[in-house]
């Protein structure tokens, strides 16, 4: 059946819109000028207290064991040095930030998570500041959208992640004021108590 005018209209036109929409599903705006990326105060914890909160009616996704969020944190620093590639999933690759914390997790816990960082959040329980210990996972919104990116915590307010394009794995401070402005979400794979 041939394809109608309308229609070739339709995807020349929204099509490349979708596309770019889509790369920058799971990227980072660089921080700019490092000297200008000091330490801001620790102000995070408390924009979170009553940003999220769990839902008592939600079945999250939890490892089946706690000591597994220490292996994540171990496995990430092996990631280190990978280069960003969006859509990426395999180290060898290249991973973006979704793709780096669901190759993990699988390769932790033989389960998957979705390859979308607005999804991970969905799906994994909100946690208060008090409460993020490594292997949890921060969220921040980079993109104008809650959840845009997202990094493994990995203790003494330090995370890693796949930036951007034309960048690589690396640890970065969630003090900075970059990531403090942007930090919009705290999540545990881990069930309460742990």
């Amino acid at each position: 059946m041939p394809i109608s005018e309308t229609t070739r209209r339709f995807a020349r036109f929204v099509l490349p819109m979708l596309a770019c929409a889509a790369i920058g599903a799971c990227s980072v705006a660089p921080p700019g000028n490092r000297a200008s990326a000091s330490r801001a105060p620790d102000v995070y914890g408390d924009m979170l207290e009553d940003d999220e909160k769990p839902s008592p009616f939600a079945t999250y996704f939890m490892l089946d064991d706690p000591t597994q969020r220490q292996e994540i944190v171990l496995r990430a620093f092996e990631l280190l040095g990978v280069d960003y590639l969006w859509g990426g999933d395999d180290p060898e690759i290249g991973l973006d930030c979704s793709g780096m914390v669901s190759y993990l997790v699988e390769r932790i816990s033989g389960r998957k998570l979705p390859h979308h960082a607005a999804t991970i959040a969905q799906i994994t329980r909100p946690i208060k500041r008090h409460e993020l210990a490594p292997g949890d996972l921060v969220f921040f919104n980079t993109l104008g959208r809650r959840h845009s990116h997202m990094g493994i915590y990995i203790g003494d307010n330090r995370f890693i992640h796949a930036p951007a394009p034309g960048q690589k794995v690396r640890v970065e401070r969630l003090n900075t004021r970059y990531y403090t402005e942007h930090l919009d979400g705290l999540h545990t794979l881990i069930r309460t108590g742990n």
